[in-house]
């Protein structure tokens, strides 16, 4: 019979794994269509299955018929054509797509990138190559223009780097290191005092 006061627990078990869609830093490239998201909004991704994915990272290039696509040659939605005799890309804050091509005076609008917003950004499924799909968790995404209420802006020639801030993900780990070491002790101590008591007569 187990003493009073004294409880036999069910062990431990993962309660949740969520995503921190916290805003990383943003590092320069140089590259014309590598675009980074300074605030909320996700770039939307058609998948060949026509499925549609999200992704926060901007590494854009462009394909065989001059889209925008991603590295893995996914077009990025909605889809923009860069005409072959451009010399020029400029992307703005709010997304324009602004093409300059040889004997013309003034810029070629060639597209408006839009972004998608979620309820709760946390909620979304990773399905590997840094793109995520909406969950019910996630709820339905709204698109918007950069800039535009509620979404962030588009900064040309930067990528967002990872938001994992490494010296307090460490200094987490030794905290959970010392907590289990005394954890274990505990538990040590504790059988130590049970045979104890199971010799007595």
């Amino acid at each position: 019979m187990v003493p009073a006061g004294v409880q036999v627990g069910l062990g431990v078990k993962t309660a949740a794994v969520y995503m921190v869609a916290e805003q990383g830093n943003l590092e320069s490239t140089e590259n014309t269509f590598d675009l980074a998201i300074q605030g909320e909004g996700w770039f939307k991704i058609k998948l060949p299955d026509n499925s549609t994915a999200y992704t926060r990272s901007g590494s854009f290039q462009i394909g065989p018929d001059g889209e925008i696509v991603t590295a893995d040659g996914y077009t990025v939605d909605p889809g923009i054509n860069i005409p072959a005799g451009a010399i020029d890309v400029t992307i703005n804050p709010t997304g324009e797509v602004l093409v300059k091509i040889a004997g013309q005076v003034t810029d070629t609008n060639a597209g408006q990138i839009t972004l998608s917003k979620f309820p709760n950004s946390a909620g979304v499924q990773a399905v590997g190559d840094n793109l995520f799909r909406e969950t019910p968790a996630s709820g339905n995404p709204s698109d918007g223009t950069p800039g535009s209420d509620g979404y962030g802006t588009l900064l040309q020639g930067f990528l967002e780097t990872s938001n994992v801030n490494t010296v307090a993900a460490i200094t987490n780990l030794i905290r959970a290191q010392r907590a289990y070491e005394m954890n274990s002790k505990v538990i040590q101590t504790s059988d130590e005092m049970l045979n104890t008591l199971n010799r007595m007569r």
